[in-house]
């Protein structure tokens, strides 16, 4: 790093505090972009490969030069940056171009819609440069003593490129904090809100099962949110590989874990876990309910009991985890977990809500849905804010450098090695090749996955 010059993380962070005064060239993001995935366009395909439309279209209704500077996130366990930006839209008829106003009640004449764009991907940059506008002689002013830009005077008409490329992706200094009682953290936030998931999967605080429908018909989630259909744009990937369309790289994982659970994603659904461990039945005949999920929780008549495991079934660390926080939530066992979790991000209404139904009191399904609606909400946030602050800057910076930060003493291992060590870990294919390190009472893992992306055309132009 040269005398003054910033990492492109400490950037990002002067970005992310100065967002509302800088606006950036879309156009020109738009036509030297590469994308980082497989393209994918909107509708479905038929039997026979045939793409068919929805029957609505988004018109921006800011189709300018320029958008107000997006959000960046880091990505949960690569060493990837992306940039949301949000723009605003109106919904129109594919066929004749005539707006939709009105549906299920609500106006849709102004929503909006949101598109990444990759930063940084797999520790290298993706975007080389950005041309904004600065309407603050303050970020100004900071963004040159950075040495980010050239520019001698303050102009808020002049466009400034600043130069991505040139900066060191990450401090040679950074400090970072420590892992321990993350991931048990973490995890047993994702097993609650697995669980008010699958609750309210076709549940709304708001609208009824009637406006859903309509909201569904046109192509709009329950939050109002837009969500059409869409598909890869290739139907052969293998062809699009051959005439240079589709290209692939290697994507490097770096997930947390325990020494005991490797990773997140060796959690199950709420579905398949109530599944597995548990039996719904109906109060009144005993009838068993064949294939049970948190949907039918609404129903007063069914109530739960545990399920008859047979010898064969091994209990894993995975589902210890889940059970005590399965058994609080179902009334099985008063445990106090689920209090304890909903408590600590914030929300009491649901945790007291669940104590009021543990003694008995009828709770109306209104009342439990906004109430798990706003834990929902609630839980979501708290574990971004854990990713965003301690996690991700951490994967970052081990992506980008391949190695451990100083702090961090640990010695790599194979998956060989971890499991004889570890033997409550479980592998996958791809983790099986990877490399691990236990720090603290915490597990790093790093392992490789093949991933295509689309070759832009407009790229290749320009080469």
């Amino acid at each position: 790093m040269t005398k003054n010059q910033i990492s492109l993380v400490e950037l990002i962070q002067v970005f992310a505090q100065y967002r509302n005064n800088i606006i950036v060239n879309i156009k020109h993001l738009q036509e030297y972009y590469q994308r980082t995935g497989i393209k994918r366009i909107r509708g479905v395909r038929n039997e026979n490969g045939e793409l068919l439309q929805p029957w609505l279209k988004t018109e921006y209704m800011d189709d300018t030069e320029y958008v107000p500077l997006g959000e960046f996130q880091f990505n949960r366990n690569t060493a990837t940056i992306n940039m949301l930006v949000k723009r605003r839209v109106k919904l129109a008829k594919f066929e004749d171009q005539t707006p939709t106003i009105e549906v299920a009640g609500l106006l849709v004449n102004d929503l909006n819609t949101f598109n990444n764009y990759t930063i940084v991907s797999d520790g290298k940059i993706n975007v080389k440069s950005l041309q904004v506008k600065i309407s603050s002689k303050k970020v100004f002013d900071l963004l040159k003593e950075k040495g980010i830009l050239d520019a001698e005077e303050f102009d808020f008409r002049a466009e400034h490129t600043i130069q991505l490329d040139n900066l060191p992706l990450v401090s040679a200094n950074s400090r970072y904090s420590s892992l321990d009682g993350l991931f048990n953290e973490l995890a047993e936030i994702k097993v609650l809100t697995s669980i008010i998931c699958a609750h309210l999967k076709k549940e709304s605080d708001v609208f009824i099962d009637a406006q859903l429908d309509e909201f569904k018909k046109h192509y709009l989630s329950k939050n109002i949110y837009i969500n059409f259909p869409t598909t890869n744009e290739y139907t052969d990937i293998n062809e699009a590989l051959d005439n240079g369309t589709l290209d692939s790289k290697l994507s490097y994982k770096i997930d947390i874990g325990s020494q005991d659970i490797l990773n997140l994603s060796k959690f199950p659904s709420a579905n398949r876990f109530l599944n597995r461990m548990y039996r719904l039945y109906d109060k009144e005949t005993g009838e068993i309910i064949v294939k049970p999920s948190f949907e039918m929780a609404f129903n007063q008549n069914l109530t739960v009991r545990h399920r008859l495991l047979s010898s064969r079934t091994k209990i894993t660390k995975v589902d210890e985890l889940m059970k005590p926080i399965f058994d609080d939530f179902l009334g099985l066992e008063q445990n106090g977990i689920v209090g304890s979790i909903l408590k600590k991000v914030g929300a009491d209404s649901l945790a007291q809500l669940l104590q009021d139904k543990q003694t008995g009191k009828q709770i109306s399904k209104e009342e439990m849905v906004a109430a798990l609606t706003i834990a929902n909400t609630k839980l979501e946030q708290y574990a971004e804010n854990i990713y965003q602050e301690k996690i991700s800057p951490l994967v970052f910076y081990i992506g980008c450098t391949g190695v451990l930060p100083d702090q961090m003493e640990a010695k790599a291992i194979t998956a060989e090695e971890a499991a004889a060590k570890y033997p409550n870990l479980q592998f996958s294919k791809d983790e099986q090749e990877g490399t691990f390190f236990a720090v603290s009472d915490s597990m790093i893992g790093i392992y490789a996955k093949t991933e295509y992306y689309s070759k832009e055309v407009a790229i290749l132009n320009h080469l």
